[in-house]
């Protein structure tokens, strides 16, 4: 329930992430024709590099680097003199440790140079990174595999940076700092703790990281860093460098062949800052991550342009100036020459073709129309270029469209400050604050025409003050930002920022003005935070009571946050945190509190025991309860009531709805986060001034007919959804089916016999082939089950259905019946010769012999015992039949028919089966399979896989292989540790607003990012919808309540002082009072709460306090009013 990875929240803006606000599932790339990898780990070791051996210059000991395009090599050996941690955390003497090296790459990877017969290339771990591969692709894992990447400053920000590309699984990171650990740093570091104050930062930074991931080379410099370093690395990130040496730095990358990507950013209390240089020219191999656009082609016209028309099943989703390119075209053959081709004037279901066809072809049928992605080559200016013409900044929030210029002049002005001071500007100092506006006035006094008009004293001032600090928030949600950019830089996959971004949350700051006393440290290690908000503000933050819901990525992230700024963590404070869950091996690549060895353990209890690590002060209880409505009797009066704020870490729509009820009733603050791939949103939900999470409702999403499925595919989406549904059918219903009848027959048939209908008619069919004709008995049989299904599946089925619509069948108004966007099937014919097929049978047998509990020889994972077993099956010949329905109403949900005689049909099939009964041995059961696709060795995923393409094959569909399968088939939502950390940093600058308490609704931000183009929308919340009447108003969080326990007549008289004729009045789903019926009138003189015990029959538990009633009301003149939740508080 709470594993939440990828689960979004809604977002208010047009672009929606949520699962039933998504209209674009990200599917990555994959070759289908891939090999199937084995988990692998790389042989790695945490290393410490002293001044001599970091600075050899020797070509040997340096990490070459891979480029997009270019030929690539890693092959490295770093010398130390000091110790080596090993990863079981040993020390060991120093001496040479040699990485493994990887293949070489010439250009973009072809199927044929990533296949498995490359000894050297590196196995991916697709159990560990599923939800990864699915937003990156094989080859984006690969490059990130073979990258080095250097991390200089570990204060907060290098931290968050590190574990997003440590959890990301790059080849190394180097940690970079010549600092020590100290109390200031606590504010922001979850990595350290007081115990670390005074060793380097680099060094105390090393073990914890390298736990996140042992396939990472996680080594570290702690002395002066010289730009011949620089080549070393594949991308360099700089959190804590002044301009000039950023610029010396940023010049040797820029110029470097083949470029270092540079990457500079900070974090300055509640401001931040980036800048990227990827080099004079950066290809970008894929600009957004989405999967092609494809249309099924349904028109062409012989004209100039060509006008194309497509099935208007689904919306094209292409734009004026794309490619295409076609395949199966009937007719019109010279478009299926491969040669890409633009498109114009894109409609919804039609576009023109900038061909001139008037010399083709006619077109006929079929077609498939694909988008080519195109790469996209951008220019970098180097730092010390930018800095004086930045071009256009990337903003994030249009309501501070003058605010990156600003931000841009700030910036430089703190580093011209902290050069001629030698520190930071003092929090709370009116001078310091001075001295740097001065600064920046004499600085924008010299940009002449760039000059800006208004430098926003106020602002500069608070950024003044703020400087020395690197809050958490700030620091995740910049990790989050900064870690997507360095994956760019080292796999060309999504779009680069180009090249500054600002950003600022100055709203977080306390409404309250502040005394500059306020700022002062009290040496605790919440001194940074204190020099921005206030000891005061820090009090409230320790002494909330905070529920967080879900432990899962986001809730992790949640966590660290909350115990890293303090929150709960004083003597009235305390923070519940539940989710039902156990930790799987997927989660470890994103949810980072987990290690290796929690798998199997309950998350939140793991997650508790992590934060509490971070922070020691942190009053933590773990849960491991769903919050729903079984489970108020944990989640109780008191417990809502006590609770500060609430914090969503869901990962479905309906928990979400549910918590988002409980916050409206119980007049709490929700905020929401969510995400997909690298798309993420945030929502802030405040009592009274902004709209409810569940205000506002996607439509569902669009499911394909189920004649389409069953039928007449033409995705594999199709395919996919049939082959689940088939192994749920088979292997999980109706064994579950015919366990249920042999545990009480009598019961199971007389069920049957009530219903009646052709639901109960196919599920004793299938109970009785089940036991009889498909029953099972040795492992042969169990062959012989599966290549008899191959038969029926691929190849008579088809031949029905080639036989009841043969290729020219045409419809009732003369169409051809086989147009776009049906394809028409062709049967296959079973080969031991094709693996596919084999490993069909072969997948199909084992499940099957694991259902009836038979053993499974050793030879069956012998292809060629297993085809000798295979060819002793006899398969008898097809005779297709006559009348056979096959459902092609796209708006049939069900394709079972009923007939007149189902009755009749019944009780023969219950004869049947109680004759059947009897010969059964005693005690016989069937083990129902449930799917889990995240174990690669129970078959599970290579019969569903099996399912798809073989039926993909009928209908001329490309196949996919089983990981793609699994995406689909599984459901798996794309996740990576960059959107969630960046989500969560959001989230908690908004806490920072709610525990505050005095905002206004223009103080908050609801986000939308996608970190994959980069885009960056944030907008005030939508206020409440506002219901008048009379001199009355209110909103969904408005509630009435009447105290003591009032007749029904009290309360009718209640409403009718306010104005209000109610009509109707429910309890729960029972009707108390409705006055169309006469008989309720005897009722006007009982207790509202009696009248619940009695009609409704609630039982009232002892925890409960009130009852509520929904209550149907008109006005004088006789219209609906849609009033408040009435609550009656009896005790």
């Amino acid at each position: 329930m709470y594993n939440t990875s990828t689960t979004p929240s809604k977002q208010r803006t047009n672009n929606r992430i949520n699962f039933r606000r998504i209209n674009l599932l990200l599917h990555s790339t994959f070759n289908r024709f891939l090999l199937h990898m084995l988990p692998k780990k790389r042989p790695v070791e945490v290393v410490t590099i002293d001044e001599a051996s970091g600075s050899d210059n020797n070509s040997d000991n340096l990490r070459k680097k891979p480029r997009i395009g270019c030929l690539t090599s890693s092959c490295s050996s770093i010398t130390s003199s000091t110790a080596t941690v090993g990863c079981d955390g040993k020390k060991s003497s120093g001496g040479e440790e040699s990485n493994n090296s990887t293949s070489s790459i010439a250009v973009e990877p072809s199927l044929t140079n990533m296949g498995l017969e490359d000894a050297n290339m590196q196995d991916i771990d697709e159990d560990l990174h599923s939800r990864q591969l699915a937003v990156y692709g094989r080859e984006t894992m690969r490059r990130l595999f073979a990258s080095n990447v250097l991390i200089s400053g570990m204060q907060g920000l290098g931290a968050e940076i590190a574990k997003n590309l440590i959890l990301a699984g790059v080849k190394s990171v180097t940690l970079h700092d010549e600092g020590l650990v100290e109390l200031w740093d606590l504010s922001s570091n979850f990595i350290f703790s007081e115990k670390d104050v005074g060793k380097n930062r680099a060094l105390a930074s090393a073990q914890k990281l390298q736990e996140l991931n042992n396939a990472v080379l996680v080594s570290t410099l702690s002395t002066k860093f010289t730009k011949e370093q620089l080549s070393n690395f594949q991308a360099v990130v700089f959190t804590d460098i002044n301009l000039e040496t950023a610029i010396e730095f940023d010049n040797y990358c820029h110029n470097h062949q083949p470029p270092i990507a540079f990457i500079k950013t900070e974090v300055r209390g509640l401001f931040g800052n980036i800048f990227c240089d990827f080099g004079p020219e950066f290809t970008v191999i894929d600009v957004d991550g989405e999967e092609p656009h494809t249309g099924i082609v349904a028109s062409i016209s012989n004209d100039n342009p060509a006008l194309v028309t497509c099935a208007d099943d689904e919306r094209l989703e292409f734009q004026d100036g794309d490619l295409v390119i076609f395949s199966e075209i009937h007719g019109m053959a010279e478009l299926n020459d491969g040669k890409p081709r633009k498109v114009k004037n894109c409609r919804p279901y039609s576009f023109f073709l900038e061909e001139d066809t008037t010399s083709f072809g006619t077109y006929v049928k079929g077609g498939i129309v694909t988008q080519v992605k195109q790469s996209k080559v951008l220019n970098f200016k180097p730092l010390k270029e930018a800095l004086k013409t930045p071009g256009e900044f990337l903003l994030s929030d249009f309501s501070k469209f003058d605010r990156p210029p600003l931000l841009h002049l700030a910036f430089q002005a703190l580093d011209k400050f902290m050069c001629e001071l030698g520190r930071f500007p003092v929090a709370g100092s009116e001078d310091d604050a001075q001295k740097l506006i001065s600064i920046a006035t004499a600085m924008n006094e010299s940009l002449g025409d760039g000059k800006l008009e208004d430098l926003n004293p106020k602002l500069l001032r608070h950024f003044a003050y703020g400087a020395r600090a690197v809050l958490n928030p700030m620091a995740a949600m910049f990790g989050g930002i900064v870690g997507q950019e360095v994956v760019k830089a080292c796999s060309g996959k999504f779009h680069p920022l180009l090249q500054f971004f600002y950003f600022d949350s100055v709203e977080s700051l306390p409404t309250e003005p502040l005394e500059p006393s306020d700022y002062k440290p009290l040496n605790t290690r919440y001194d940074a935070q204190i020099s921005v908000f206030g000891a005061k503000f820090q009090n409230k933050l320790e002494n909330t009571k905070s529920f967080v819901v879900g432990s899962g990525a986001l809730g992790c992230e949640f966590l660290k946050n909350l115990a890293l700024m303090g929150v709960s963590c004083g003597a009235d404070g305390k923070l519940t945190v539940t989710d039902d869950d156990v930790i799987e091996k997927s989660n470890l690549s994103r949810q980072f509190l987990f290690r290796d060895w929690n798998i199997g353990q309950a998350k939140s209890t793991v997650a508790a025991s992590a934060a509490a690590l971070i922070n020691p002060r942190l009053k933590i209880e773990a849960l491991q309860n769903r919050v729903g409505p079984e489970t108020e009797n944990v989640f109780d009066d008191t417990f809502w009531e006590n609770s500060s704020v609430v914090i969503n870490a869901l990962d479905n729509v309906n928990a979400r709805l549910y918590v988002d009820q409980r916050c409206v009733y119980f007049q709490k603050p929700l905020l929401e986060s969510g995400t997909l791939g690298a798309k993420c949103n945030t929502q802030t939900v405040i009592p009274h001034l902004t709209e409810n999470y569940g205000a506002s409702r996607d439509p569902p999403e669009k499911q394909a007919p189920m004649c389409t499925v069953h039928s007449f595919p033409h995705n594999i989406d199709h395919c996919l959804t049939w082959a689940r549904s088939e192994f749920e059918g088979l292997l999980e219903k109706t064994p579950s089916e015919v366990n249920a009848y042999l545990s009480n027959p009598s019961e199971y048939t007389t069920a049957m016999r009530n219903a009646g209908d052709a639901q109960a008619r196919d599920n004793l069919e299938r109970v009785l082939e089940c036991l009889e004709r498909e029953r099972c008995e040795t492992f042969q049989d169990c062959i012989t089950w599966a290549r008899l299904k191959f038969e029926d599946y691929f190849s008579n089925r088809m031949k029905q259905l080639i036989y009841t619509f043969p290729e020219d069948a045409v419809t009732s108004n003369g169409a051809p019946f086989w147009s776009a966007p049906k394809r028409f099937p062709r049967p296959l014919e079973f080969s031991v010769s094709d693996l596919s097929h084999l490993n069909f049978v072969l997948a199909g047998s084992i499940l099957r012999a694991e259902t009836f509990g038979i053993p499974i020889p050793d030879w069956a994972k012998n292809p060629k015992k297993l085809a000798e077993a295979v060819d002793r099956v006899i398969v008898p010949d097809f005779q297709p039949k006559q009348g056979v329905k096959i459902e092609t109403d796209e708006n049939a949900t069900s394709l079972s028919s009923a007939s007149i005689d189902d009755a009749a049909v019944i009780e023969e099939l219950i004869k049947k089966l109680e004759q059947h009964r009897k010969t059964l041995p005693s005690g016989f059961i069937v083990k129902p399979i449930q799917f889990e696709k995240d174990d690669d060795t129970n078959y599970h995923m290579d019969f569903i896989a099996g399912l798809a393409n073989m039926r993909a094959r009928n209908y001329s569909i490309p196949e996919v292989d089983k990981l793609r399968a699994k995406f689909i088939a599984g459901r798996i939502i794309p996740a990576i540790a960059t959107s969630t950390a960046m989500a969560t940093g959001l989230v908690c600058l908004e806490l920072y607003k709610v525990i505050d308490g005095g905002h206004k609704v223009e103080d908050y931000r609801n986000t939308f990012a996608n970190l994959a183009l980069p885009l960056f929308s944030m907008a005030e919340p939508v206020p409440p919808k506002v219901i008048k009447h009379q001199d009355m108003s209110w909103t969904i969080w408005d509630r009435w309540t009447i105290k003591g326990n009032p007749t029904l007549r009290e309360l009718i008289k209640w409403l009718a002082d306010k104005g209000l004729d109610a009509y109707s009045i429910s309890c729960g789903s029972c009707l108390l009072y409705n006055n169309m019926f006469p008989r309720h009138k005897d009722r006007m003189d009982k207790k509202v709460v009696d009248l619940a015990r009695d009609v409704a029959k609630m039982e009232i538990p002892p925890y409960r306090r009130h009852l509520d009633l929904m209550v149907a009301c008109e006005d004088e003149e006789e219209n609906d009013v849609d009033i408040p939740q009435v609550s009656v508080y009896f005790r």
